[in-house]
């Protein structure tokens, strides 16, 4: 395990220069790998150790590199050390290398691998909300909704396989104008037959017929004016039609996120604030920070020297609450029952002044743990169509992801025959989807492409998945051959060392991963690896090798599909075992 190489570099630095062994673990990092290229294991940059303290900020840094090489000896764990521009670099004993990362062998030991190191003890653990996916009622589902569920799903998956309590809350847009306009357009335009048949879809053209009638009519608007008053006054039959507007399509969007794989301890949604909303409100204003607009709006004055050049909208003229009022009242609601160490809002950037003042809000009101709440924002899909045209529902995006890779895997020579197909491709397309979506950083928009995305060879999801079946494959065929102990010489190739030596990183890409909740970190990360396994299937084959060697090589292999397996998981994609 990287961990333990890490520790004995440390522990020698430490003896050499009088320090603790765990100032060095921070500092020490794997180097990346070149296929065709052979490189150290470990890196020390010198300039960390200067911005530390632990050496003087003064001279030329490559003599105090060259000088602190020549104090540290090789051993029986390290066989090579140099100097070059200000870092050093560290090489581990072959046989070791091979015999400490592949022991232990199978068990519940392989699902932890890079886990237990000691990297993450500087990680705060403890519970985590993450509020993600959060789509409208009655509004599409749309792209930004399908990036918020893959990245709240990656982040929550994180968290939790790095020893947090995770909370993963699905915040629903179920209250506001909208249903005003959906209550009042029902009456008009809505049936209940066809509710019954396909909710979300009627929905959606129920608000759209109705938007595009209050455009129009005054009436309209009025009548939406007054469901929602309604609304507000838990009249029991406007209650009763939205009541079951939610329902029907809570239960409609379970059914999808079962077929992601993904799943929500609470479902909440705007409408469990409505109430704590109005108590913000008179909180606000007992503190002396509800200030009244010129509009007669109520607004909370967010600049530090108090001159009302910076504002938030909290009360309408009319007396009711907006939505960042219920955001306001839903946070110290959630602190209050599920006492979070961490909450994180996963939403569009667009969004980013709304939490920005959320954050403030809550600090001027005396919520210290406001600055534990954190808001992970992404850019925007561009062109996300369907064969028939717009995208209007995420279980289109489904549908043809599924239909698209069926297409691909029938024309292929080599799928293997299996028994549920769409099963296959479903999974296989939902991870061309989340790859897609994860290689770049979050902040950026992207075109979405489908011919790309699908493509079996180069960077895809659809690599990832087709690398960890042949796996899979090779481990089922040759069953039984696993030896309870294996000669680590014999796995002393050039592929072998590149190969554990990315593995060697994975720790560090979790942990880096943790620090930004960036997933491409990871992504990048398995792509590699399946790039160095398929190298790996054609020049250390374990069909035709004598038993010893073959058993030693299958033990690499089912340590790198062990790791391919984990990550993936991490990032919310379903392993398929055959392709």
């Amino acid at each position: 395990m990287a961990c333990f190489f890490r520790r004995r570099i440390a522990a020698k630095l430490g003896r050499t220069l009088q320090q603790s062994e765990d100032a060095f673990i921070p500092a020490l990092s794997a180097v990346s790998v070149f296929k065709k290229q052979k490189t150290a294991d470990f890196k020390l940059p010198i300039s960390t150790l200067r911005t530390n303290g632990i050496l003087p900020s003064s001279g030329d840094i490559q003599l105090q590199t060259e000088n602190l090489a020549s104090q540290l000896n090789q051993d029986s764990v390290l066989e090579d050390i140099s100097a070059d521009r200000g870092v050093i670099y560290f090489t581990v004993n072959r046989k070791l290398l091979v015999q400490k990362m592949l022991e232990p062998f199978g068990g519940q030991e392989d699902d932890r691998f890079g886990l237990n190191s000691e990297l993450f003890n500087t990680l705060k653990r403890g519970t985590t909300l993450v509020e993600y996916s959060s789509p409208n009622i009655a509004k599409k589902f749309h792209a930004g909704h399908l990036r918020s569920t893959f990245i709240g799903n990656f982040i929550a998956n994180l968290k939790r396989s790095l020893g947090n309590n995770v909370i993963r809350m699905n915040y629903l847009g179920d209250w506001g104008m909208q249903f005003g306009l959906l209550g009042a357009g029902f009456g008009q335009f809505g049936c209940q037959e066809k509710l019954k048949q396909n909710p979300l879809q009627h929905l959606f053209e129920v608000y759209v017929q109705v938007n595009k009638e209050a455009e129009r009519s005054e009436d309209m608007k009025q009548a939406a004016r007054d469901f929602f008053r309604q609304l507000e006054q838990r009249d029991s039959q406007a209650m009763s039609l939205w009541q079951q507007f939610r329902e029907i399509t809570v239960h409609e969007y379970q059914h999808v996120y079962k077929r992601l794989g993904i799943h929500f301890d609470v479902y909440s949604g705007e409408s469990d604030h409505q109430d704590q909303a109005q108590e913000v409100v008179q909180q606000l204003q007992s503190q002396g920070l509800l200030k009244t607009s010129e509009k007669g709006t109520g607004v909370v004055d967010l600049c530090p020297d108090g001159d009302m050049s910076s504002v938030c909208t909290v009360l309408r003229s009319d007396g009711t609450t907006l939505y960042i009022t219920r955001d306001v009242a839903a946070a110290i609601d959630r602190k209050q029952k599920y006492h979070f160490d961490e909450m994180i809002y996963v939403t569009d950037k667009s969004q980013a002044n709304h939490f920005h003042q959320l954050f403030q809000i809550l600090l001027s009101m005396g919520h210290s743990w406001a600055d534990r709440c954190q808001h992970v924002p992404f850019g925007l899909v561009q062109g996300m169509k369907t064969r028939t045209g717009e995208v209007v529902f995420l279980e289109d995006v489904l549908n043809e992801a599924r239909t698209r890779m069926l297409d691909n895997m029938s024309q292929s020579k080599t799928t293997k025959e299996m028994e549920n197909p769409e099963d296959t491709a479903e999974k296989v397309g939902i991870s061309a989807l989340i790859v897609q979506d994860f290689k770049g950083p979050l902040l950026s928009d992207y075109k979405f492409d489908w011919d790309r995305m699908l493509q079996a060879q180069g960077d895809t999801g659809v690599f990832l998945q087709y690398t960890h079946a042949r796996l899979c494959s090779l481990i089922r065929r040759n069953e039984g051959i696993e030896a309870a102990a294996f000669d680590p010489s014999l796995l002393l190739e050039q592929t072998t060392i590149t190969i554990l030596q990315h593995l060697l990183r994975y720790d560090e890409v979790l942990y880096q991963s943790a620090q930004d909740l960036q997933p491409k970190h990871l992504v990048n990360f398995l792509l590699k690896l399946c790039h160095l396994i398929a190298s790996a299937h054609r020049q250390l084959p374990v069909k035709g090798s004598p038993r010893d060697v073959a058993q030693a090589r299958l033990r690499l292999f089912s340590r790198a599909c062990s790791v391919l397996a984990n990550g993936m998981r991490i990032l919310g994609i379903t392993p398929v075992d055959k392709m």
